[in-house]
């Protein structure tokens, strides 16, 4: 049988690689290993995801942590290296552009491992994203580059990668997303809350860009003061989010937003019910722009680029950066109208997981 080693580290990874983790199971002579780097490790960011999304057990859990960018990938290097001079797998896959995307892809490249990235090509291109260095990098040393949308297809064209490389395949992301919905309907998060369908909005923010530095943060916050005055605006808020509210001073701004409720980060299921009935959703996260896509809700990205144009080509996106009125006169012409579920992008179809596997497992010899 031929091992093949599955990273995942961070929330975005762990609905990426649960439909993989299923897909294998069509080809016995592949013998899939799960390893969590452990680089997101409370129990919402990951014990959670974990039992929703029926992933298995990670067969082995590196515990990294938090850390620098430096401290944190030299460390997932470092203990991940012996995993695989150990099991000697025929393939690494990593998923996404997180820190443990690279560092394991890198690790593997110098032993020899054949590197298969879930979700290569996409490009902000704005280098002073980490995440789009992580990306550049990954799939420069990648030989098999699963792509999600049509764009990817042109950037990694532009950037040289041969064409037998390369595979159109969908989206894994929306795979969880279809393979689930069903069962969020059953959550109880908008009773709990004491929300009505359409009647709030939610909002989520991480970036460095955004929530690292205290001019760009009140700007965001000027604008949530008009938003949250309008509708009950949720904000599960991520630790990193959270923790730099009190250092830059801004806790007590935000607090008193009326109409802003706080709560804690959200398992899969929950959140995914929240996301589907809201109003609007403000974002600066990758994800949820493809999945406000498929659920047909507004999504307002505070940001000044994306690596997901289809989000945007599809009707549902708009980037509308950090100044406040940019971002109210997006929310505002968003209240004019509800959102129309736009036809779903080319190959996001929930089968994304199942063409990965049959092409892994015809690289792959028995």
């Amino acid at each position: 049988m031929a091992r093949v080693v599955n990273v995942c580290g961070a929330r975005p990874n762990f609905m990426k690689i649960a439909p993989l983790m299923r897909a294998y199971q069509a080809y016995p002579h592949l013998a899939p290993l799960l390893i969590h780097t452990g680089q997101h490790y409370d129990q919402n960011m990951s014990d959670l995801f974990f039992r929703q999304l029926r992933i298995p057990e990670p067969d082995v859990n590196l515990e990294v942590g938090s850390g620098s960018h430096a401290q944190q990938t030299a460390q997932i290097m470092m203990r991940f290296e012996p995993l695989l001079l150990e099991h000697r797998p025929e393939w690494v896959v990593v998923v996404g552009d997180v820190n443990s995307t690279i560092a394991c892809a890198l690790v593997a490249v110098k032993l020899g491992v054949r590197v298969a990235h879930v979700e290569a090509g996409l490009r902000s291109f704005d280098r002073t994203m980490p995440e789009e260095v992580n990306r550049l990098l990954t799939d420069a040393l990648s030989d098999l580059l699963f792509v999600t949308e049509r764009s990817a297809l042109e950037n990694l064209r532009r950037e040289g990668r041969p064409d037998e490389q390369v595979h159109f395949v969908g989206n894994v992301m929306i795979d969880t997303l279809r393979f689930n919905l069903t069962k969020a309907e059953q959550s109880t998060v908008l009773e709990t809350h004491g929300l009505k369908p359409g009647q709030y909005n939610v909002v989520t923010l991480h970036r460095p860009s955004n929530v690292d530095d205290p001019a760009t943060f009140r700007r965001i916050a000027d604008a949530l003061e008009v938003i949250t005055a309008d509708l009950p605006t949720v904000f599960p808020m991520h630790p990193r989010t959270l923790h730099n509210l009190g250092r830059l001073g801004l806790a007590e701004r935000v607090q008193r937003l009326a109409g802003l409720r706080i709560i804690e980060p959200l398992g899969y299921l929950d959140f995914l019910r929240l996301m589907s009935q809201a109003n609007v959703v403000l974002t600066d996260s990758g994800g949820i722009q493809e999945e406000t896509t498929i659920l047909g809700v507004w999504c307002l990205t505070v940001r000044e680029n994306t690596e997901r144009p289809i989000t945007i080509d599809s009707g549902t996106n708009t980037l509308v950066g950090t100044d406040p009125d940019r971002i109210i006169t997006a929310y505002r012409r968003c209240r004019a109208q509800a959102a129309s579920k736009p036809p779903a992008p080319e190959l996001w179809d929930g089968q994304a997981a199942e063409r990965i596997a049959a092409i892994l497992a015809q690289h792959t010899p028995e």
